[in-house]
């Protein structure tokens, strides 16, 4: 705790207590009047609490909580006195035996509206109407009883903390709204928006007709710090609340509503509304909106519309590459000298923002003078790495990419080409922005590769040499999940993909791509005109992918021609020839396996895929170890008979006879 806010915390104290003495003045004086003892000294007395008000007040060096909550809520002088006159039942003994006097009723010892119309001035029967601020704002709450004008009236405990001067935390909304108050660095494009958001809120005087700001777009991760760096500016706080938390039912969500616009109020802050698909949330989202009265900020991918206030709609992006070159560079600090060169490709491969890469930077940093100078580089990529993953569990498989170079058995144009394809990944940052491409159009700059073959020709082996070539996760997508019969759900779980695999910067991998990039059909219904939409939608966010995203079917042909011409690399998977599998049985034993008399040349004579030769060799290789012996070619000879005749094609034991 400060100087200046204990300080403050006295000054309020002592004003509190004055004011609660002017209407305890006024208590004395009704019930005076009410048993016909007029005291001629009352009068002076209550000149006496007044003249201590008004030098509790000259005393004050900010506006006491009591003076907050009047201008927050508009009370008048009379809601004001009613307010502290409930007080005055937590805070003073002798209030209970003043109310029941005042009232010539000792069974009524608290307030009542019936006491504060009869011994308060000013008074006026509105103050307790349900719309009006007391009651609204839950200030006070009337509790049942014969009539309302005799119901008891109590003070909302929150509000009788924040009257005395006490951090407050309304227990109703713990868990559901969040107290948020640090700003971060922003990128410059961010940091412009929160500098407009803060002028808006600066030229209104009324919360009630200040728009709404709604921050739309796919880069929810700095909205907050965009929201919070506004309210910096203007000396407010932030308050979260997941549209999630919003009740459907309509007077649970209006009481939920109350108490999120009082502590907005009270806390001098902004309600933040974190929303993401408006779908799942829209039916409570709308209704709850459109009964609040302050100051409102909206994160969302879609644009919302209500029907009582203005929005104000703004784009956010995730910062450009150069922009978050400028934070790495920031935020490593000195650190930063030692990556020459690697800033760049990380800034190429990962689209990070503000706070992940300060995040990222701050582990680094912390353990900088123990990592070697040459490590460094590969500790912040692979932060990088953990950083960026999420889970995508329901739609993709994360691929432990183990395969290198040498476990590969093509033709030296095929890997020519998949050499090219890393060359372009690591080469992105040149050519789009020091180059200038991105700024000349943003079209065309996807990296696509096909890789068309049959089954087991060496596809999935083939990407998981580029992703552990250029240190990516490699996500293979679950197409019978991302493809629903469901109109809509298609594109939304292709937008989740990708949105998701450019934050991680991983590398996409569509097995049986046929199955989801095929031709488009003529249209003969409804069913037909939605599944051309999504080949359509999937088209436009191929093309704006930043990332490598690898294709692999074993039906080139049934392929939509719009793809092909989007495609920048195609690699063709020829089945192997003799040499070829000669080569690739020579390497599909690890080094610890125990082998004994293997035949290259004869196991090179059967007419197999690569993947079909890595099944005989796992299935021989249980059977030798379950016989407690080394591989050996007989073995091999009943794994390829069973192989084989899954592929329908069966051996009879005579062509393998002279293997044994």
């Amino acid at each position: 705790m400060t100087d200046s806010f204990a300080n403050w915390q006295e000054q309020n104290q002592r004003y509190l207590t004055a004011a609660l003495g002017v209407v305890r003045q006024y208590l004395v004086h009704h019930a005076s009047l009410l048993s016909n003892k007029g005291d001629p000294k009352i009068a002076d007395s209550l000149s006496e609490v007044e003249t201590a008000l008004k030098s509790a007040e000259t005393a004050l060096a900010s506006p006491s909580a009591l003076e907050h909550i009047c201008a927050a809520f508009g009370l008048t002088a009379f809601e004001r006195d009613l307010l502290l006159l409930c007080a005055g039942m937590e805070l003073d003994g002798a209030f209970a035996a003043l109310c029941a006097s005042a009232q010539g009723d000792p069974a009524r010892p608290y307030p009542t509206l019936s006491l504060a119309l009869a011994a308060l001035p000013n008074a006026h029967w509105s103050a307790i109407a349900p719309n009006a601020p007391l009651r609204r704002w839950r200030l006070i709450e009337v509790r049942p009883g014969e009539s309302l004008v005799t119901s008891q009236l109590r003070l909302d405990e929150t509000v009788l903390h924040y009257l005395a001067g006490l951090p407050f935390q309304d227990e109703r909304l713990q868990g559901i709204i969040e107290p948020l108050g640090h700003s971060e660095e922003l990128a410059p494009a961010h940091l412009a928006i929160a500098r407009d958001m803060a002028a808006i809120w600066s030229n209104k005087d009324q919360r009630a007709e200040m728009p709404f700001i709604q921050l739309c777009g796919d880069e929810r991760g700095s909205t907050r710090g965009i929201v919070a760096d506004a309210c910096v500016a203007l000396g407010l706080r932030m308050y979260c609340l997941p549209a999630e938390a919003i009740p459907v039912n309509a007077s649970e969500r209006d009481h939920l509503a109350r108490l999120a616009e009082r502590i907005a109020a009270l806390g001098r802050g902004v309600l933040f509304v974190e929303a993401g698909e408006i779908d799942t949330v829209k039916s409570a989202l709308i209704p709850f909106l459109e009964g609040i009265q302050s100051i409102v900020v909206i994160s969302s991918r879609e644009r919302i519309t209500t029907n009582n206030r203005q929005i104000v709609y703004v784009e956010v992006e995730r910062p450009k590459s150069i922009e978050q070159l400028e934070l790495w560079r920031g935020s490593l600090g000195p650190l930063a000298a030692k990556l020459n060169g690697t800033l760049e490709s990380i800034v190429s491969q990962f689209n990070l923002n503000s706070k992940a890469i300060r995040e990222i930077s701050l582990t680094i940093a912390g353990q900088g003078p123990k990592i070697p100078d040459h490590d460094i580089k590969s500790q912040i990529w692979e932060a990088c790495r953990i950083q960026t993953r999420s889970h995508l569990d329901d739609l993709s498989m994360r691929i432990e990419a183990k395969a290198q170079w040498n476990d590969l058995v093509l033709p030296e144009a095929q890997q020519q080409i998949l050499l090219e394809i890393a060359a372009n990944v690591r080469q992105r940052f040149t050519l789009n922005e020091t180059w200038g491409f991105a700024r000349k159009s943003s079209r065309g700059l996807s990296i696509i590769a096909l890789f068309s073959g049959a089954s087991g020709t060496g596809k999935t082996m083939a990407a998981e040499v580029l992703a552990n070539e250029l240190k990516l996760d490699l996500l293979r997508i679950d197409l019978s999940r991302v493809v629903s019969k469901y109109i809509g759900e298609t594109e939304k779980n292709l937008r989740r993909v990708f949105d998701t695999a450019e934050r991680r910067g991983a590398v996409l991998f569509f097995d049986e791509a046929d199955a989801l990039f095929g031709k488009r059909s003529e249209v003969k219904d409804s069913h037909d005109r939605y599944a051309n939409i999504e080949i359509s939608y999937l088209l436009q966010r191929m093309e704006e992918y930043s990332g490598l995203a690898i294709l692999a079917t074993n039906m080139k042909d049934s392929l939509d021609a719009a793809f092909l011409r989007r495609i920048r690399f195609i690699v063709q998977f020829p089945f192997p020839d003799a040499s070829q599998r000669a080569e690739i049985w020579r390497g599909v034993f690890p080094a610890d396996t125990p082998t004994e008399k293997i035949d290259i040349k004869k196991l090179s004579g059967l007419s197999i895929a690569g993947g079909n030769i890595h099944n005989v060799a796992v299935y021989a290789a249980f059977i030798a170890a379950d016989a407690n012996e080394p591989v050996r070619m007989k073995h091999l000879a009943r794994a390829a008979q069973v192989e084989l005749t899954k592929l329908g094609r069966p051996l009879a034991p005579s062509e393998v006879e002279e293997w044994i």
